[in-house]
């Protein structure tokens, strides 16, 4: 009874960002919970090698290559959904990258570029996806944020940030608007996730990565897969009165205080 809240069989799917990282894992977290779906990335060999992975567990899967800062390339992806399902369900709106540089350095075509490719380009998701989950009466939108989008950093976020709260209002916006018609809106907020960029910063300022563990109660970073189940939770039924919810993925960052300390197992 309860393990038929989580199953997606039957619903269709489509995840930005699934060559790597939390899209990838997201893709694959819906796929073993039965969905069918479109998966995007910019790189086509990782890209291809999540959809090879898909297709081991018996779902249907199109890949499309796809850079989703592209208003036309995104439009023509939802044109290519039409085509392959004719339908949507899910959408899980991953990618937003981030290049620290200091506000009093960033030029304001820098800032502009930034927001588009963070904030415009979820909206232009959303929107596609939103209008034809209207029409046909239910669907669940999973915008990744960030707890930039709640939260100062400093180092240099500041347009990540801006762009990050930007994506938090638009999605208490949107389930505000959608809600009522059968369209939930949710956001993730991670916090620090290893992946290949974070590294190479902590590599080039060694002492970043204690920056930030101490604000990280439960004493890690976190990992690609520590998505999978809120992500499955968020687009099933499970959450059915969960909308405009902006959900921490951060090992109990936001609740901490700045000024507040922590103990870690073993220490």
């Amino acid at each position: 009874m309860i393990a038929s809240l989580f199953d997606l069989t039957g619903r269709v799917a489509l995840v930005s960002g699934a060559g790597r990282g939390m899209g990838r894992s997201s893709a694959l977290a819906l796929a073993e919970a039965g969905a069918d779906l479109v998966i995007c990335d910019r790189d086509s060999d990782t890209l291809h090698d999540t959809a090879a992975e898909m297709t081991d567990l018996g779902r249907r899967v199109v890949p499309v290559v796809c850079d989703i800062t592209d208003v036309a390339q995104v439009r023509a992806m939802f044109e290519r959904l039409d085509e392959s399902f004719g339908r949507i369900d899910i959408l899980m709106n991953i990618p937003g990258s981030n290049h620290p540089v200091p506000p009093e350095q960033l030029t304001v075509e820098a800032f502009r570029q930034r927001v588009a490719g963070i904030l415009v380009s979820k909206f232009c998701s959303c929107q596609e996806a939103g209008r034809r989950m209207l029409s046909q009466g239910k669907g669940s939108i999973v915008n990744m944020c960030s707890i930039a989008g709640v939260s100062a950093l400093g180092r240099g976020n500041f347009a990540y940030s801006v762009a990050m709260g930007g994506v938090a209002q638009m999605t208490r916006e949107l389930s505000t608007e959608w809600s009522g018609r059968g369209v939930r809106v949710n956001a993730i907020l991670p916090s620090q996730i290893a992946n290949p960029g974070l590294e190479a910063r902590m590599a080039q300022d060694p002492p970043l990565r204690d920056t930030f563990l101490r604000g990280i109660p439960l004493g890690r970073l976190g990992v690609p897969d520590d998505i999978r189940g809120l992500a499955v939770f968020l687009a099933s039924d499970a959450s059915s009165f969960i909308t405009g919810a902006l959900i921490p993925l951060d090992g109990g960052n936001l609740a901490k205080n700045a000024g507040g300390s922590h103990t870690v197992a073993g220490s």
